[in-house]
């Protein structure tokens, strides 16, 4: 059986291989980076399937790699940090993390919330094979080519974050279902996001903006958001 890959982007050594060794003994195939070059050296030739990153790096911002991977890579990022104030955690999520823990961490709960990233995806996944026989999804201007998760609009392509396609998806499966930000945060990013949510609006915002989709992704006050079935 194939084993999933992870990559670990991290500075400090004791931490990178107690990374390493931990998640080895729970059977994922694993490799280091020290810095961020040589961590995109990596993700070329190693092809994980999740990213363990830390936020300070010696060459560069955790949050500039999170970015740049994020625009090129359809893998899930999980975050190690120092940093433990809501706003970073915000931030960290807004530029592609799908996870995010801060140092001092425990071993066993960076492995279970790896597990539960995997598992969101691999159900996302399950969905989507399913969804492809459709090849195209269309309502007004806007096309949806689930086999290659992009998304054009008036047939030129829209640069969708992997985070932005996910909450599109979700919205549009259940056309007509009113979601709160908690449940989109729990069905998207896959856990509990300690009671801040501002990081659903700003998907939410950027959607809206680059799908032109003000009447299709509408507000509900006081509750949350929803999908218009009107807009098929």
């Amino acid at each position: 059986m194939k084993k999933t890959k992870i990559l670990i982007i991290e500075d400090e050594g004791p931490i990178a291989d107690l990374l390493a060794y931990g998640l080895a003994m729970e059977g994922f195939e694993t490799r280091t980076a020290a810095s961020g070059a040589a961590g995109f050296r990596e993700l070329e030739d190693f092809s994980p399937d999740l990213l363990l990153l830390d936020w300070m790096l010696p060459d560069q911002s955790g949050l500039d790699i999170c970015k740049k991977v994020t625009a090129d890579y359809n893998i899930p990022i999980f975050m190690i940090t120092a940093k433990s104030d809501i706003t970073d955690k915000v931030l960290g999520l807004e530029f592609g993390a799908d996870d995010y823990i801060t140092k001092p961490f425990d071993l066993r709960e960076v492995v279970a919330r790896i597990r539960t990233i995997l598992r969101r995806l691999d159900q996302a996944n399950h969905v989507e094979r399913e969804e492809a026989q459709e090849v195209v999804i269309r309502f007004k201007c806007i096309e949806i080519i689930m086999e290659e998760r992009l998304v054009k609009k008036d047939g030129s392509l829209i640069d969708l974050t992997p985070k932005e396609f996910d909450l599109l998806m979700t919205l549009y499966r259940h056309r007509g279902k009113i979601y709160t930000r908690s449940e989109l945060l729990d069905l998207v990013w896959g856990y509990d996001f300690m009671g801040d949510t501002r990081t659903v609006d700003t998907h939410i915002q950027r959607l809206r903006k680059k799908l032109d989709a003000s009447d299709l992704i509408t507000t509900v006050f006081g509750i949350g958001y929803k999908f218009e079935k009107v807009a098929e």
